[in-house]
């Protein structure tokens, strides 16, 4: 029989909304203590009311994961609330998007101050009582973290960082009763595309994702809570993810080819809004 999520303490970055919230309602659904750690208190709120609707306990704790030291008392306030942390999920993330040639090297530090150096400040954090647990630690990356892209070198860059990171960080943590699983999503319903590159969430937007490519932000949180049920080392999420990093891995060569016919067509789009003048999210 799998094991069950029930009574366990989960602590979950990037809670607010998209994979984050979603997953935490499905840990709920197994009757899970889930800790909610985002920026946006409103919208920490509101999941944290889908949380105890669903069956589980939500505890809202506001957290920015850039600084080290809001980690820390969101991970001491789960702990004093739920007396320890069986899983956590480091799942803070957004994306910086824009040609190499007009992007900064400041545009990448900020995108690996959250997406990797949140990642691991976050596994600092939760080392010692996952330790004691013998818990589960699950790092979120990207199908994009196997797979180069056109127009999103700093994403890529950080999430090709982060599966380094979990895979070595894997077997150092053989033996300790703590699995590490990363989780590789593709296209998932979510306000990533509307958050441009300082971080700043933007409502208005449309999804720039074809809208038959889009999976459930539920269907890829049940996929997830399964790879961590069954702490497998890594986790493709989406048919269309697991198509990309097989063809990539198999027929390299094919994929470029493929990837070089559309990577002219996106970056010819790209460098036409910058020189137009139309939207462009750089900077």
């Amino acid at each position: 029989m799998s094991e069950s999520f029930s009574g366990k303490s989960v602590f979950i970055t990037g809670a607010s909304a998209g994979i984050g919230a979603a997953l935490a309602v499905a840990f709920a659904r197994e009757g899970a203590r889930v800790a909610l750690a985002a920026r946006r208190l409103d919208r920490l709120e509101a999941v944290e009311a889908e949380v105890n609707a669903a069956g589980g306990q939500g505890l809202p704790v506001v957290c920015d994961v850039t600084d080290r030291a809001n980690i820390d008392a969101a991970v001491a306030r789960t702990v004093e609330a739920f007396g320890g942390v069986d899983v956590a999920v480091a799942n803070a993330g957004f994306g910086v998007s824009g040609r190499f040639e007009r992007l900064t090297t400041d545009d990448y530090r900020r995108q690996f101050d959250t997406n990797v150096f949140g990642a691991i400040d976050t596994v600092y954090a939760v080392l010692p009582h996952v330790k004691a647990s013998r818990g589960r630690i699950g790092l979120v990356a990207s199908v994009l973290g196997r797979v180069g892209s056109p127009v999103t070198s700093a994403y890529n860059a950080s999430k090709f960082a982060l599966v380094g990171f979990g895979e070595s960080v894997y077997y150092e943590l053989l033996g300790s009763g703590v699995s590490v699983t990363l989780v590789l999503p593709g296209v998932v319903e979510s306000e990533f595309r509307r958050i441009d590159n300082q971080g700043v969430y933007h409502p208005e937007r449309e999804d720039t994702a074809p809208s038959w490519l889009i999976v459930p932000a539920e269907r890829a949180a049940r996929d997830i809570l399964e790879a961590l049920r069954r702490r497998k080392p890594e986790a493709v999420i989406t048919g269309h993810g697991k198509a990309a990093v097989w063809f990539h891995r198999h027929f390299p060569r094919t994929f470029r080819a493929i990837m070089k016919r559309a990577g002219r067509s996106r970056t010819a789009q790209r460098r036409a809004q910058d020189e137009g003048g139309g939207r462009s999210e750089e900077g």
